[in-house]
């Protein structure tokens, strides 16, 4: 079966089951597109069809890009990896067993930094909710607030990039998004990545997984999973000029945009990082601390595979890939040279649920013909 026929099977079944409501998804190899489709609506309710500039809300993919800026200005002379957050955020002391333990940028990429996502909302925003709240503000609740564990012994997802978002517009003297845009949507020409709408009237609904069909969220929308963890979703917190640029969840942007910006970094970074950058980046930093996902490590843009069986994945050794809960993943696979992006308006399916896993294994069963 061929890359066409085999994606695109993936993507119908989707839309007739009606696990997602749109989607656009585009595969690239070796620098070269060899599958972009859109497909579904943006807005069901307004009878808006998915188009190649409809913008999505990123979510977590955001992180990559907070990530990517964050290793410029490393590159640049900015700052060090291993330059302790205090340095840059002199409130962000948060305690351990009694003391302030130093917590470093790498911890804060890695995801090691002794954080969570488990803090006490409406008091401390986590970068998805609907908030008023400034960086320092939200940051210095976070502080005050016992740390999981010591830096650099565990491995928890957490707010640590949405605190380095903080720690990036300080270093540049500016907002997250003016740091971003001189290190990393200007210079590869990304018109639409941003932490905001930028053509309001391209803006992909969102929806929530249900029966007999996703349900579109509401401005405030709580969501409860099967382990029993909430999220707070708040789709208007993208028009909220108030609300602090979330690091870890904030940016929209489109399918255009986004194979750009990853596929840069498949192919070393482009012109915004040097290709040793992007090398270290893609490479295990978390050693062997325990991870949830089988044969997952972590990098400083996302996972990275480091056991394909275990992991039950077509993906070559090295993949690094991630997501954003309102329903999107991407994956980079060196070896093959594959880059993969996958939008959706619909939240966990397109991120958490079947519909990535389809499509990579779409893909990997047409390629290896």
């Amino acid at each position: 079966m061929n890359l066409m026929t085999s994606v695109d099977r993936v993507i119908d079944t989707a839309l007739r089951d009606r696990k997602i409501v749109g989607a656009a998804v585009q595969v690239a190899q070796h620098g070269k597109t060899i599958y972009r489709r859109v497909a579904g609506m943006a807005d069901r309710e307004a009878g808006r069809p998915v188009t190649l500039d409809t913008i999505f809300r990123l979510a977590s993919v955001t992180k990559t890009i907070v990530a990517a800026t964050t290793l410029a200005l490393v590159e640049a002379g900015k700052m060090r990896l291993d330059d302790p957050v205090a340095k840059h955020l002199p409130f962000f002391t948060p305690k351990f067993a009694g003391h302030a333990p130093t917590i470093t940028i790498l911890h804060l990429l890695t995801h090691t930094a002794g954080l969570s996502y488990s803090y006490p909302a409406p008091a401390i925003s986590a970068g998805l909710d609907n908030s008023d709240l400034d960086f320092q503000t939200n940051f210095s609740r976070i502080a005050s607030m016992d740390l999981d564990y010591e830096p650099g012994t565990a491995w928890e997802y957490s707010v640590a990039i949405d605190v380095l978002g903080a720690v990036v517009a300080s270093v540049f003297g500016g907002t997250l998004e003016q740091a971003i845009q001189h290190y990393v949507t200007g210079p590869l020409g990304l018109v639409d990545t941003a932490f905001r709408a930028t053509d309001p009237s391209r803006l992909a609904a969102a929806y929530l997984d249900g029966t007999p069909e996703p349900e579109r969220m509401r401005d405030v929308h709580p969501y409860t999973d099967a382990d029993g963890g909430v999220t707070i979703f708040a789709p208007a917190r993208l028009f909220n000029p108030k609300a602090f640029q979330s690091g870890g969840a904030g940016m929209a942007s489109t399918i255009t945009d986004m194979m750009i910006f990853f596929d840069a970094l498949r192919d070393g970074g482009g012109p915004i990082l040097q290709p040793q950058s992007v090398e270290n980046a893609m490479s295990n930093h978390i050693g062997d601390l325990k991870r949830d996902d089988a044969g997952q490590r972590f990098g400083l843009f996302g996972a990275v595979l480091a056991d394909p069986v275990a992991a039950a994945s077509p993906q070559s050794m090295g993949t690094v890939s991630w997501g954003g809960i309102y329903g999107n993943t991407w994956f980079i696979d060196p070896a093959r040279g594959l880059t993969v992006v996958a939008l959706t308006n619909t939240a966990p399916e397109g991120c958490l649920g079947q519909f990535p896993n389809l499509v990579r294994d779409a893909v990997y069963a047409a390629i290896a013909q």
